[in-house]
């Protein structure tokens, strides 16, 4: 279980400790605001940083009092903190001086001054008249440069994001992207709710990481009430989590042959995804793995009897991917679209905190369930895949191996899973505790920080998943190519956007 280490740090301070963190390779994994002010009249912004090496985060807390609503900006040597800045600025209302780009993050330049949505005295039915638009764009300036804009509606079926590109002949120089379309308020919609509604909303903030949201609310949960879970409900719940992985992988690796058109394999992954489905079905009934976590384990014993099944199914899948892996690396048309495009430098994945798949690809070898483990992952054995190039070949790869190892991870779970019972029965949370519940999602470490209120409701609830750190990113990585390549290696990230819209 991560330890949690929580520092109170005078503002006056809080840049230089944050400058040394970081030089010594803690980097910042999470940043966010909280109005206190019935607990100690102020409001309070917590910094994260994962402690190198160690199972233990480190929190600093510092104050901020109603008569000073700013700090100071750490975001020019941490760019790491420059969206969470820009997100507390919008929210909260508390400006971090001399951050670089402090225009809207979430409300696209036509909301009304003055309204601060997660301050506690923002009453959440309160509909504000909104303003003429006012946002702007950065302007790539210089000859023969011109701009591109795509979105916010797309032809695909999906959901809403704006790009705007910067382009000199074919090359790409500069991609802006403005996303929060679809921002929801799931963060003020859960103040004040019961612990168990917000189990229902965690499932619900995006579809296709269900699951490993769930999970990591319920894992910050237990930690507050000090709960262990009994080991047969440990496994399942690592059964599901690589359930979830292996669908999202195989996901990604259709969307990826798909945008070259190479047909047969893209084919072949949608097929074997829809195999990994219906495990996910004949397991509980839910393609999307919803109502299956509870908080202190899991409902119901959902593998007892089903153990050779899935075992066979695994094993069919796992053959399959082998063999339509064994096709496409003899393709050299589609290793050649695939090798050096959308390269992202392991510098920039490291000062950007790239998470999952994107930042392993660019040499970031970093996973929560090694680094941070959970729900008995540090008692099984398992690879983390190391590539260092950084473009789309690498982040297939990754995916790929991944795949192997989540179908192995499921097998040995089955193996060692042994009898007993699947939950630990959890009545009373206390009041005005806090902990975090950290998971590594499809897409990388998904982070969830919640503080319990009165009569088990939830104070504040703060989620950070990992598109969050991985879409500023995909906005670098597209920098040298060309406007066609923009597709592939979108998918090659393949982010979300209900996961960032919160």
């Amino acid at each position: 279980m991560t330890h949690e280490i929580y520092i109170e740090v005078d503002k006056s301070n809080i840049e230089a400790l944050s400058y040394f963190l970081s030089s010594e390779d803690f980097p910042l994994i999470f940043m966010f605001a909280n109005d206190e002010r019935i607990l100690s009249k102020n409001y309070v912004i917590y910094y994260v940083f994962r402690v190198k090496e160690e199972e233990k985060l480190l929190i600093l807390r510092t104050n901020i009092y109603e008569e000073d609503m700013s700090f100071t900006s750490i975001s020019k040597r941490v760019p790491a903190a420059t969206l969470y800045e820009r997100e507390i600025n919008d929210m909260f209302g508390i400006v971090p001086i001399g951050h670089p780009d402090l225009r809207g993050l979430l409300f696209h330049g036509n909301w009304p001054t003055g309204n601060f949505p997660l301050r506690r005295d923002f009453d959440k039915s309160y509909k504000p008249k909104l303003i003429k638009d006012k946002r702007t764009f950065k302007k790539v300036s210089g000859e023969g440069v011109y701009e591109i804009s795509v979105g916010p509606v797309h032809a695909g079926i999906i959901e809403p994001g704006y790009f705007r590109f910067s382009v000199v002949g074919e090359p790409i120089i500069n991609l802006e992207a403005t996303l929060y379309y679809t921002h929801k308020g799931i963060e003020k919609l859960c103040q004040g709710e019961t612990i168990e509604r917000c189990l229902f909303i965690s499932e619900r903030i995006s579809g296709d990481e269900s699951y490993t949201n769930s999970l990591a609310y319920c894992l910050a949960l237990e930690k507050i009430a000090g709960v262990d879970i009994p080991p047969r409900g440990e496994y399942t719940r690592i059964v599901f989590s690589e359930v979830e992985r292996l669908i999202s992988h195989l996901g990604d690796l259709t969307g990826i042959c798909l945008d070259v058109g190479y047909g047969f394999a893209s084919y072949q992954f949608n097929m074997l995804r829809g195999l990994a489905f219906n495990i996910a079905d004949e397991l509980c009934g839910r393609r999307y793995l919803r109502s299956v976590n509870k908080l202190g384990g899991v409902r119901k014993d959902y593998i007892l009897g089903k153990e050779k099944s899935l075992i066979d199914k695994l094993s069919s899948i796992k053959k399959e991917i082998y063999d339509t892996e064994e096709i496409i690396r003899s393709n050299s048309m589609f290793i050649d679209r695939v090798e050096n495009t959308g390269l992202l430098s392991r510098e920039t994945a490291k000062d950007l905190n790239a998470v999952g798949p994107s930042g392993r690809a660019s040499g970031i070898r970093y996973d929560v369930r090694k680094n941070l483990p959970y729900s008995s992952y540090n008692k099984l054995e398992f690879n983390v895949p190391e590539h260092n190039n950084g473009d789309v070949n690498c982040r297939m790869n990754v995916k790929l191996e991944e795949c192997y190892e989540s179908i192995a991870l499921c097998l040995k779970s089955i193996e060692v899973m042994p009898e007993g019972k699947l939950a630990e029965s959890i009545d009373k949370f206390e009041p005005y505790k806090e902990a975090f519940g950290i998971t590594e999602a499809p897409r990388g470490e998904n982070i969830h920080y919640v503080m319990t209120g009165e009569n088990n409701t939830i104070f504040r609830y703060k989620i950070r998943t990992p598109s969050f750190c991985n879409w500023p990113c995909l906005c670098y990585a597209v920098n040298g190519n060309i406007v066609p390549d923009f597709p592939l290696i979108n998918k090659s990230f393949n982010l979300s956007y209900a996961g960032n819209d919160l």
